[in-house]
């Protein structure tokens, strides 16, 4: 048994870095609450303290929804000291599809933000949480820690953690044992829960020394505006600046003119983020012709993107303004996410995701696991090393689908030149991919299917400018039906996440299908 915990990211320098900043807020007031370093961990323990007083054992799960505040490193931390597993909750979705994660994962706590859209506030949120038969704690993050809960019979984190020790000694984990459950949507239609081991966490947030040239004794301030409950902003952004001491400056929701100007407040020197972040600094700065961005280059110095492709005309703009190539990089939930990456210092190849990270393997298969060999040949990816998942989450089925001696099969396809560089050349057979996040249309058809009015349902993307994607709804109504377009899409707002409910509705007749009765998505548009 080989002993790591992954809270030893924010210990470790807590340990060396005590007063160091770690997490910056901007406030309404234009002033910034800052934390140290020694001040999040103490937090932290008084979270693990509160749970282990709650009957939290090793290996529990604890889930969390919060925006990218404070709350959620500290919560997210003092889980894992408690020996827990940590379950990050998107904070779009709504009371059934809450529900739904807190009985998948078995969670035994959930800490919810007040500000959550629907949860706890809205009844139906509150009624979804109670739909959780094994939950048997919750916890409302208030903004304000002085306030009341929002909702009876229910604590604030602040009153639960009132009273508790700001010390703990830190549970003994195996790096094999469960540090997070990440939840992702597959063909199949409902979410599944990667697991991803400490090691894998722990490996993938410290790849940023060979990766970005991250480093304790120069530490960077990141600018935190991907959501610390996807893989993505969890790793790079807040793993990954613990991992080296830095500081986190979080911005709850991107906005492109704020963010420019935080980035000139606090000297941000790495920015991670979705293309469509980067086509929104770029609008900004032309809509501001004053910003100082002499300043923002002699500061930036690590660019990042992933999520979908970069198109070139922001390559190469963001260049000329910043004074920074964009590195472009693959991953997936199941992979912690990193996978491959441009190579800092190095040229870019528009358009690639790099290579594989120190540690990882990558290769292209067949889908009968057969090797694509040969530059330029098509093929899916495959990945192998640190960064690949335990499995999903009580689902041994789909694990040993997508896992074979060790190599995890993306659903992604792509070609690789004879460099080794690898660049994708479409995503599984039916994502969408709308503004970073992934969207399956199976779970989205299964819920429109649920409307009394609609008889049959096909999702698809369509092009869109600001999100990349679209999402479109194809439906044959009910005889007699009578249901809207505009009265369906605020219906599937009500039922779904914000990223997910479809946008755009056609009523058709019928829906092309092939001789076994297949909907032929390719025909639609």
């Amino acid at each position: 048994m080989t002993t790591y915990n992954l809270a030893a990211l924010l210990e470790d320098s807590a340990a060396q870095y005590p007063d160091r900043t770690a997490i910056v807020l901007p406030r309404p007031d234009g002033q910034s609450t800052r934390l140290s370093y020694a001040e999040v961990d103490s937090f932290a323990n008084m979270v693990a303290n509160l749970l282990v007083s709650r009957g939290i054992r090793p290996g529990d799960k604890v889930a969390l929804t919060c925006p990218n505040l404070p709350y959620f490193t500290v919560v997210y931390y003092g889980i894992l000291k408690a020996g827990g597993t940590v379950v990050p909750l998107n904070v779009l979705l709504k009371g059934r599809e809450v529900a739904y994660h807190l009985n998948d994962s078995d969670a035994k706590a959930y800490f919810c933000f007040e500000g959550t859209p629907e949860l706890p506030m809205g009844q139906a949120g509150h009624e979804g949480f109670g739909q959780a038969e094994g939950c048997e704690h919750f916890f409302v993050i208030t903004a304000d820690l002085g306030a009341p809960s929002p909702i009876d019979e229910t604590e604030t984190m602040a009153q639960a953690m009132a009273g508790q020790p700001s010390t703990f000694d830190t549970v003994a984990t195996d790096e094999d044992d469960t540090a997070v459950i990440l939840y992702t949507s597959g063909t199949t239609g409902q979410p599944k829960g990667a697991e991803l081991r400490h090691r894998n966490m722990r490996d993938n947030a410290r790849s940023g020394e060979a990766l970005f040239g991250a480093s304790a004794a120069d530490p960077d301030t990141y600018l935190c505006v991907l959501p610390l409950f996807h893989s993505f902003g969890q790793t790079v952004c807040q793993n990954g600046a613990f991992a080296y001491g830095g500081t986190v400056v979080m911005l709850p929701r991107f906005e492109a003119h704020a963010a420019l100007q935080l980035m000139l407040k606090e000297g941000i020197t790495f920015f991670a983020g979705v293309p469509t972040m980067y086509w929104g600094l770029l609008g900004a700065l032309a809509d501001d012709p004053d910003t100082d961005v002499t300043t923002l280059a002699e500061n930036l110095r690590v660019a990042v993107a992933g999520g979908a492709a970069l198109p070139i005309e922001v390559h190469k703009e963001f260049e000329k303004q910043f004074g920074v190539t964009i590195l472009e990089g693959y991953g997936l939930s199941e992979t912690s996410p990193v996978a491959s990456f441009s190579r800092f210092g190095e040229p870019v190849r528009v358009g690639s995701i790099g290579t594989p990270i120190p540690g990882v393997e990558m290769k292209l298969i067949d889908p009968d696991w057969t090797d694509v060999e040969g530059a330029d040949q098509v093929g899916e990816i495959a990945i192998k090393g640190h960064n690949v998942m335990k499995g999903y989450y009580d689902r041994p089925d789909a694990t040993a689908e997508a896992i074979h001696d060790g190599w995890f099969r993306s659903g992604d396809l792509a070609r690789r030149d004879e460099d080794g560089w690898y660049y994708i050349v479409d995503r599984s057979k039916d994502m969408i991919i709308r503004g970073g996040y992934n969207v399956y249309p199976r779970e989205i058809e299964e819920v429109l299917m649920t409307h009394p009015d609609i008889s049959l349902a096909a999702v698809i993307g369509v092009p869109d400018e600001s999100h990349g994607e679209e999402i479109k709804a194809v439906v044959i109504r009910k005889p007699g039906a009578t249901v809207t377009e505009d009265e369906l899409v605020a219906w599937g707002k009500e039922q779904m996440a914000g990223y997910k409910y479809p946008r755009i509705v056609e009523f058709v007749d019928a829906l092309p299908m092939t001789s076994t009765g297949k909907i032929l998505k390719r025909e639609l548009s």
